[in-house]
């Protein structure tokens, strides 16, 4: 039997790594932030479960990816900021980086950037927070809206309500390549709706929400090995249309079984970003 250490049955192009999903019980979940607990790790007040999966190179078929069918796609892009640790040099120069990418990606006629993250998997110096290892989706049918109010206010948002828009996330490893804690999205074309648990995020003084993901046989995991500091990957968060293109594309960091002990942690940093597609 093949198990999440055991690849030697797999194709060459494919890896066995284990994904924590979200067990659907009928009651609501909901996560205390560290924010709101001051941990190191948010808690959880839901089921979840690990699950061996099979997670496919999708350096092999980069040509047949797109963010609307499968709601990913890989760029590369060098980036002009020599420390993307430095938040000032970020968001006077690498922010504008970032927009014209996804504009450029996506079509929209305006990208407006909202903030940005930085994940170290050994925890740092503090700058960085742990990645992600639950298999989640940053907004809901809710929060997405909700996000452009709180960004826009409300007389813009009303000048907007009928206007098209996505969120993207802009993933690019600080350092390369990346072999520690690598990032699994799932293909948005095998993503059954159903499978997606809307969970309240509870932090000091308002509650927001995402989407956990339970576990589904017909999901096809993706992962680009080995990302260089030159490579930025786009995933859709949300996409207001609802005429067949990816919508939601759920993604956690996992363990590459075979990644030696002594590579360098995993340092990255994503920018999330709302584009807007006005005629």
């Amino acid at each position: 039997m093949t198990t999440a250490t055991d690849n030697t049955r797999l194709p060459a192009d494919a890896v066995t790594g284990e994904i924590t999903f979200m067990v659907a019980t009928g009651e609501r979940p909901y996560v205390h932030t560290e924010a709101l607990t001051g941990e190191p790790e948010p808690r959880y007040y839901a089921e979840l479960q690990r699950r061996a999966v099979t997670i496919h190179n999708a350096r092999t078929q980069m040509q047949g990816l797109s963010l609307d069918r499968h709601g990913i796609a890989l760029y590369q892009q060098s980036t002009g900021v020599e420390d993307l640790y430095d938040d000032a040099s970020v968001e006077q120069y690498y922010y504008s980086e970032i927009e014209a990418l996804v504009k450029a990606a996506t079509g929209a006629s305006r990208v407006v950037i909202f903030d940005h993250t930085r994940r170290r998997d050994d925890g740092g110096d503090g700058r960085a927070k742990t990645p992600a290892d639950r298999a989640h989706n940053d907004y809901t049918e809710w929060s997405a809206p909700q996000r452009v109010r709180d960004v826009l206010g409300e007389e813009e948002d009303q000048r907007l309500c009928d206007v098209p828009f996505v969120q993207v996330n802009a993933w690019r490893p600080i350092r390369g390549p990346v072999r520690r804690s690598p990032l699994a999205v799932l293909d948005a074309a095998t993503l059954d709706p159903a499978d997606l648990i809307a969970t309240d995020m509870v932090y000091p003084g308002r509650t927001g929400e995402i989407y956990h993901l339970a576990y589904n046989p017909a999901q096809r995991w993706l992962y680009f090995p080995a990302m260089e500091r030159d490579e930025v990957l786009l995933i859709k968060g949300f996409d207001s249309r609802t005429d067949g293109r990816a919508r939601f594309v759920p993604h956690t960091a996992f363990h590459d079984p075979r990644t030696r002990a002594d590579e360098p942690p995993r340092e990255s940093i994503e920018v999330r970003t709302l584009a807007f597609f006005e005629s």
